[in-house]
């Protein structure tokens, strides 16, 4: 799991001998060094030997480990953590993929937080993880709830590849090798680099950007944007890996993908300067009281999708980081019925694709709550029941929703 911090505190831990770095799985990528260091440091996020949060963050679990080891792992709260039958996976082929985007922007979900997005004629695939676990190991770690949509070899040439951040359900090394052999350039946060020339990718494919710088690929500009989280996959973790969100803008159309983040206020001044989007694709799962600022609660999403478009209900929203892996308390259909909920109450389009189903924004977008047909019934905790009448004031107006569907 990413949830547990282990970060240096401010203190720059020594990197492991030659030794011992030879005995960690090649699945732990490598650490910055050279220029790669040099220019880590001198960036304007980097201080007191990590990166920094542009608002302040606990990226340690609040309350103790064995409070959160007695909700994660006890019996009855594992089973509503996942579907209790198949997941409905769209059978995308590459003849859908294939054909040219009438909008000219075609989104297709692959799950959890791996986006193909297809715009102003460019093919850019976020966060791709085709593996079985994120997990450095074969054997352990959570895995998948439903299998991808297609195989990564279908779904045909890909421009640029878009790394948010490190962690092992958004940087997945199998899948990285696999699209190493490939002509395709990848787009990564500053320091993400190292992992991907351990694992083969030329230095000459890699685009390593701090916040609030661009590379071009194509007709489009992407930029590396500012996120709330944290990183490392390693023993030691000494996050010298940056984590991002990232707007895409084209001739035509603008996009903006989240990565995984807390919220922050910041999301206006992404919007102001890049917005507003046709589509926004916003992390909405694995959020937990025991990490309230490092991952949003699609309340929290909502906001940040408004905060994007300038305040108001704009383009479309679509949940990411849910229903593929168990990696939080929440039950395994919470994301989506809360995504609803809050989306219909502020008049925004939400899109809700099954994993693999490609829709166009400006089209036909997928409203229907699948997952519903293998998931128990959610509680709805954040629809609060009306009070009851008083002798100071009215009764409330606001309904208890939470058998209404």
């Amino acid at each position: 799991m990413e949830h547990p911090d282990r970060s240096t505190g401010g203190v720059v831990p020594r990197s492991l001998s030659p030794g011992l770095r030879s005995l960690q799985p090649a699945a732990f990528g490598a650490e910055a060094t050279g220029a790669r260091l040099e220019r880590i440091r001198k960036s304007p996020n980097f201080a007191d030997g990590q990166f920094q949060n542009p608002l302040g963050a606990r990226t340690r679990p609040d309350g103790s480990m064995l409070d959160f080891a007695k909700v994660y792992f006890r019996k009855e709260e594992r089973a509503r953590r996942a579907p209790l039958g198949t997941v409905p996976v769209h059978a995308t082929t590459l003849a859908d993929l294939s054909k040219p985007a009438a909008s000219g922007l075609r989104i297709t979900w692959m799950g959890h937080s791996s986006v193909l997005a297809e715009i102003d004629g460019v093919r850019v695939l976020f966060d791709p993880v085709w593996g079985e676990r994120c997990s450095p190991f074969a054997f352990a770690g959570p895995k998948r709830l439903h299998p991808a949509p297609l195989p990564l070899a279908a779904l045909g040439p890909v421009d640029v590849v878009v790394i948010s951040h490190d962690h092992y359900d958004h940087l997945d090394m199998p899948t990285i090798k696999a699209l190493a052999g490939t002509d395709t350039v990848f787009a990564v946060p500053l320091g993400v680099g190292a992992h991907l020339e351990h694992w083969g990718v030329p230095a000459d494919r890699l685009r390593e950007l701090d916040w609030n710088e661009s590379t071009e690929v194509g007709a489009v500009t992407l930029t590396a944007t500012p996120a709330r989280h944290f990183c490392g996959r390693g023993v030691r973790n000494p996050q010298h890996t940056l984590w991002a969100s990232w707007a895409v803008t084209g001739p035509e159309h603008r996009i903006y993908h989240s990565g995984d983040t807390g919220y922050f206020q910041g999301f206006a001044d992404i919007g102001a300067e890049h917005g507003p989007f046709d589509v926004t694709m916003i992390q909405v799962g694995a959020y937990s009281d025991f990490w309230p600022d490092i991952h949003m609660t699609p309340e929290e999403g909502l906001r940040a999708h408004l905060d994007l478009q300038g305040g108001r209900p704009h383009g479309v929203l679509m949940p990411i980081h849910w229903g593929t892996f168990n990696l939080a308390p929440h039950a395994w259909a919470e994301p989506g019925e809360w995504s609803i909920d809050v989306a219909r109450d502020a008049g925004q389009t939400l899109a809700t694709p099954r994993p693999g189903e490609p829709f166009e924004p400006g089209g036909d977008v997928p409203a229907d709550a699948w997952w519903r047909g293998v998931s128990a019934p959610v509680e709805r905790p954040w629809r609060r029941a009306a009070p009851s009448l008083t002798d100071s004031g009215p009764a409330a107006t606001e309904l208890d929703l939470a058998g209404d569907r």
